[in-house]
């Protein structure tokens, strides 16, 4: 069994007036979603039954909401009066547990696939595991050919990698907490002898939304991806296109995801793979395999499911039904 923790104690200072009533996992990305609605999700729908909280600025105001359970998941809350950095807190996390554990930071919102990332590291050889996601420039990059100008390219992705603020411990792991607090984040002390010793391992999943609360630059990029969009347990949907005349939505189904066994009365959709595979699975259990810009229509009162065996991003082009869907069987508990 993995335990989880969310390291929510910090004050948010860079988000001005709005961290200074409630705390920054409080933040809303859309309305009555806030970034701990959507990291306790990603939680649920990986089978983590039990998340410890660490936190400290306005930790009430966490409680009134989330009280000691949250959709089936038990919450407990270790409370700092005073921050004193995430190796103290995460030390004062493992004396409570007996078991490996999945820890992330209180201000991330992302799609990564937290399922593959547990096995990745729950399998792997390494006492810790780390994810990693590409970093974005914070600036315009401008190409040059000797001295001339020739590009100017508005924060591109660049071939760097930095901390996703998500991390996997096992039980291995743990005598490398067990120090006198310094001052010191983990960052410097935990993962600086981890990595000397060779006992730390990367997870990279590229092309998923990631996306760190840091400032209202931030929140701002986070709530116009939540536009729209829908948290599934198997990734999400956005609707993209709503008219009179007909409907487009993006999907995203997570690797070894799949959507619930369902049919749509009035609605007639055409899927067009973007990336990813996959295949809709079919009442009589066949499999249509799709592949990449290939359209496949599914008519109204067709039961299926659409399975990921990569993450799957698809389009789905269809008639303005949007709340025209009844599952038959759906395989996540909601």
């Amino acid at each position: 069994m993995v335990i989880g923790a969310i390291l929510a104690g910090g004050y948010g200072k860079r988000l001005g007036s709005i961290t200074s009533e409630i705390p920054k996992p409080l933040i809303e990305i859309k309305k009555d979603w806030t970034i701990m609605h959507k990291q306790l999700f990603d939680f649920k729908y990986i089978g983590i039954k039990e998340v410890y909280l660490l936190v400290g600025y306005k930790n009430e105001k966490i409680k009134e909401i989330f009280g000691d359970a949250w959709n089936g998941i038990k919450l407990h809350y270790l409370v700092e009066k005073e921050p004193k950095g995430t190796l103290y807190a995460i030390n004062n996390f493992l004396k409570h547990i007996d078991t490996d554990c999945l820890i992330r930071n209180g201000d991330i919102v992302t799609d990564i696939n937290f399922n593959e990332f547990v096995n990745f590291a729950a399998q792997s050889n390494y006492d810790a595991s780390i994810v990693l996601t590409k970093m974005r420039s914070p600036y315009g990059i401008i190409n040059l050919i000797d001295d001339k100008v020739i590009e100017f390219v508005e924060k591109p992705i660049i071939n760097k990698y930095i901390n996703a603020g998500i991390y996997y411990f096992k039980k291995s792991s743990y005598e490398y907490f067990d120090r006198e607090y310094d001052g010191r984040d983990v960052e410097m002390t935990v993962f600086q002898d981890l990595v000397a010793s060779r006992k730390m391992n990367a997870y990279i999943e590229n092309n998923v939304f990631w996306q760190s609360v840091d400032s209202i630059k931030d929140l701002e990029n986070v709530r116009k991806e939540y536009e729209n969009k829908e948290d599934k347990p198997w990734g999400y949907e956005k609707v993209v296109i709503n008219t009179e005349k007909y409907m487009t939505k993006k999907l995203y189904i997570k690797k070894s995801y799949q959507t619930s066994m369902h049919y749509h009365p009035n609605k007639d959709e055409t899927m067009h793979l973007i990336s990813g595979s996959g295949y809709i699975l079919l009442e009589d259990g066949s499999k249509n395999m799709m592949k990449k810009d290939e359209v496949i229509r599914i008519k109204p009162n067709t039961l299926h499911s659409i399975v990921a065996t990569n993450n799957l991003v698809l389009m789905e082009y269809s008639t303005p039904h949007l709340e025209d869907t009844v599952r038959v069987k759906d395989y996540y508990n909601r």
